[in-house]
């Protein structure tokens, strides 16, 4: 190809303030390779920022890698902006961008920061694409934008699309497309309300798992084009599901091809290694402090939310984001200009991020990984909080499985570890996360972190989903969590599914779906999850037999849950109920159907005039082995 280079901008002097003022949050329309029509010529327009650049080429299979006739012309006020129009470069065109630097004398090759679409890793190149296509999800769109997630159920099915299943005749994963239906189907008869995925923008490094990523505005070409994962998106919604995503604006990987000293300078990286490397990950840190970067991050966040119609962002790792010292020893980290630990750029733009993502896209959720005490996580930020919607609670997590391992005869001697959550359980709006990180790196599987025979192990683990269902606050599970998977979770394996050829991997399954079916059929236990009088314990006290007894209130109705955490059978078990009638038993984890033993209540349970635990009424129970019992209050 001869054509040269034509001069021409899409930017207008607002985009350029907005830009430097780190407040843009659309460059995707902006920056990047578009394909576009200048003076009746069809062509591709190129635009990149690279502040130190003394000269920049577009290369590709387009002009032999050979940019001496396409070199980007430079903006006239001083933005670091290069841009310019290739006629006749169409969709589907592999580039990059060969820069020369006014740093020093190595010439580098970079994949473009804003493009759609790149190669299948380990190549590097970026490829002319657009994000056209047409949707038919406008009435999942219309009736989220009215959704509000503080009083409705949300189960979130977490999963990482290269290891969910494999096409087995072709020893790959499945593709986007392929997804769509054996997806879908699953999540609909297990009952979740949304499914969370692990990083799917473009890595270079698949044993990351997604979360070093060097694409933040295209999704892995691994499982296919973006238009095939919109089409996953679209059937998903179709069928009222929601989808998160998770997305790591607290660093990237040090890989030459990608954002690292871009131009030679550190654009995208803060230039002091205290804040700009990351020793946990061996990463580099966003600079938070240069306004192009948070106008960048922001972009990014929104162009998901908008041209992919996602429904919301998991943003990972903010605690590394919020603490200057996070994961550094003294003399390794310098204080704020307060004299404190706090990262100020980082902390006011993850407010900025959520203001704009819930201004923009009404009805869509933003949920903080966010494992320390920080206050006001999910406060508003008018309120001087960050603004998100809600927060992973990792205490709950840790404290539950603490308890969980320790063997049932000296759990009494611990009691307060599996109650303290509703210590705090309102100090922030919580999400209870039993995730991939759980299950990875020597920690065991879910079902095998439990002591005792293998009925134990099983009953164990249907103990803490009943627990953890009935508990306030939104559930999230990680897919093969809900099979009662073995083995922990490996990114190059397809999950276990001939587990469910057994009763015990079976009978799990059963459970989780019917808990799920549960948690949306009664509202008491989502209608004041975020709210303190949505709960109130009957008796927390009973250490020698370690059982915990507690009452979920809704709006009119009431459930009791009773959660027996021995191996012991607790005949004629006394509790205090709140009103005068009939309880009938919905759900006991200790179902034959679940491979239980069969312990379950009368399906009518009438109340007596008996003082207990402060309530003039009263019900003896069966509280089964390792199990729970879930009641509900009706007058006759």
């Amino acid at each position: 190809m001869n054509n040269k280079i034509i001069p021409h901008s899409r930017f207008t002097e607002f985009d350029i303030y907005l830009f430097k003022s780190g407040k843009h949050i659309k460059l995707y329309e902006k920056f990047g390779a578009h394909q576009i029509t200048v003076d009746d010529q069809k062509g591709t327009y190129f635009a990149v920022y690279a502040p130190a650049a003394k000269e920049i080429e577009v290369i590709g299979n387009f002009n032999s890698w050979d940019g001496s006739q396409h070199k980007l012309n430079v903006r006239w006020d001083s933005s670091g902006i290069w841009e310019g129009f290739i006629p006749g470069v169409a969709r589907g065109e592999l580039y990059k961008y060969r820069i020369y630097s006014t740093i020093d004398d190595v010439i580098r090759e970079k994949a473009d920061p804003y493009s759609f679409y790149h190669e299948i890793a380990p190549k590097t190149g970026s490829i002319t694409w657009d994000t056209y296509y047409e949707w038919s999800d406008h009435k999942w769109l219309k009736s989220r934008s009215k959704q509000d997630h503080y009083y409705s159920p949300m189960s979130i099915y977490e999963m990482h699309i290269g290891s969910w299943k494999k096409n087995h005749e072709e020893g790959r994963s499945l593709h986007y497309r392929e997804l769509a239906d054996e997806l879908i189907n699953y999540v609909l008869d297990m009952g979740f309300t949304h499914i969370e995925l692990l990083p799917i923008t473009e890595h270079p490094y698949y044993p990351s798992w997604g979360y070093l990523s060097t694409g933040f505005y295209a999704p892995t070409s691994r499982f296919g084009c973006p238009q095939d994962f919109m089409y996953l998106v679209d059937r998903i919604h179709q069928v009222g599901i929601g989808i998160i995503l998770d997305w790591v604006p607290a660093h990237f990987p040090s890989d030459n091809s990608f954002l690292a000293e871009f131009d030679g300078s550190k654009v995208y990286e803060h230039p002091n290694p205290k804040k700009g490397f990351h020793p946990d990950w061996n990463s580099l840190i966003f600079n938070f402090e240069r306004p192009e970067v948070r106008s960048f991050l922001l972009s990014s966040a929104n162009f998901w939310l908008d041209r992919y119609h996602i429904d919301g962002l998991r943003v990972d790792a903010v605690a590394s984001m919020l603490y200057l010292d996070y994961s550094r020893n003294d003399g390794e980290w310098d204080p704020n200009e307060f004299g404190s630990n706090h990262n100020l750029a980082a902390i006011e733009f993850l407010k900025q991020l959520n203001f704009h993502c819930y201004q923009e896209h009404p009805g869509i959720t933003m949920i903080a990984e966010e494992s320390t005490a920080y206050s006001g996580v999910t406060k508003p930020v008018d309120q001087g909080g960050l603004g998100f919607g809600f927060k992973w609670m990792m205490g709950w997590m840790n404290d539950t499985l603490q308890y969980l391992e320790r063997d049932p005869v000296h759990r009494q001697y611990h009691h307060n570890e599996i109650s303290f959550s509703m210590a705090y359980a309102y100090s922030e709006s919580y999400v209870l996360p039993l995730s991939h990180d759980e299950i990875v790196h020597g920690k065991n599987s879910m079902v095998y972190k439990m002591p005792g025979d293998e009925w134990q192990q099983f009953a164990h683990l249907r103990l803490l989903y009943a627990y953890m269902f009935t508990h306030p606050g939104h559930k999230l599970l990680f897919m093969g969590n809900d099979i009662g998977m073995t083995n922990e979770w490996n990114v190059n394996e397809e999950l276990p599914w001939h587990l469910l050829d057994h009763a015990p991997h079976k009978g799990t399954k059963q459970l989780v779906k019917d808990l799920n079916a549960l948690l949306q059929s009664e509202p008491a236990l989502y209608e004041k999850s975020f709210d303190g009088s949505g709960f109130e314990w009957i008796d927390h006290s009973d250490h020698k037999n370690s059982v915990l007894a507690y009452s979920r209130h809704g709006v009119k109705d009431t459930i009791i849950v009773v959660c027996n955490f021995t191996p012991s059978l607790l005949q004629d078990y006394q509790i205090g109920v709140p009103e005068k009638g009939f309880y009938y038993e919905l759900l006991n984890s200790d179902h034959n159907d679940y491979w239980g033993s069969g312990q379950l209540n009368v399906k009518k349970i009438k109340s007596e005039s008996r003082e207990s635990h402060g309530k003039k009424q009263s019900i003896s129970l069966t509280i089964p082995p390792l199990g729970v019992t879930i009641l509900k209050h009706k007058n006759r």
